[in-house]
């Protein structure tokens, strides 16, 4: 097994599914956490200017989805066949595209406006969005296959952030996605992780 340092800012944010990967996995890994000025430090030594990075034996690999599906594929979670990876591809580029949407509601200075696109991604947006990927899991509560990938993992990871930002009951009836909150966060190494990691709200 390779060893593995994760680099990234004290808190949640675009490294917390990469935790979850390898909590669920059992993997070993070095949690490195920076700030402020240890990050302006480091910054010119990594392959884009950005974190998350995850070194492996050493060697630098940057943006939060190719370290995830790395991961993903080194712990035997990025699904057991070809079409089995394309579907879990499909859901975590789909599901990062819905991300960019979310966050629009919060890099928005203007306050009135603000509100009014936060209105519009949960009143709109967010149920659509909801009503697909109801369709696209199965009825054990997977995305790709019968058992857990990285994509029912990333879609755990971006409802936490939802349910941070926009509290609310927003699974109510839909079955199979509650179905895949529940297979992630009953597997063993991600129900420890949740119990024992860092407190940070994002």
């Amino acid at each position: 097994m390779p060893t593995y340092k994760l680099t990234y800012f004290n808190s949640k944010g675009r490294a917390e599914l990469a935790r979850l990967l390898f909590a669920a996995g059992g993997v070993m890994y070095e949690d490195v956490r920076v700030e402020g000025e240890q990050w302006q430090q480091l910054k010119p030594n990594t392959p884009m200017g950005q974190l998350p990075v995850l070194e492996v034996d050493g060697t630098m690999i940057c943006q939060s989805k190719a370290i995830a599906r790395l991961i993903a594929k080194d712990i035997g979670m990025a699904g057991k066949t070809p079409l089995e990876e394309a579907q879990a591809d499909m859901i975590c580029d789909s599901l990062e595209e819905f991300g960019e949407k979310m966050r629009l509601c919060f890099v928005q200075k203007d306050e009135n406006k603000k509100e009014e696109i936060k209105r519009e991604f949960e009143e709109k947006t967010l149920p659509v969005a909801l009503d697909r990927f109801e369709k696209l899991a199965s009825a054990e509560g997977y995305f790709a296959g019968n058992s857990l990938t990285w994509a029912d993992v990333n879609f755990f990871t971006l409802f936490g952030f939802i349910d941070i930002l926009m509290p609310g009951d927003h699974l109510k009836g839909y079955v199979n996605l509650n179905k895949v909150m529940g297979n992630v966060s009953s597997n063993p190494g991600i129900a420890k992780w949740l119990k024992e990691r860092p407190e940070s709200q994002f």
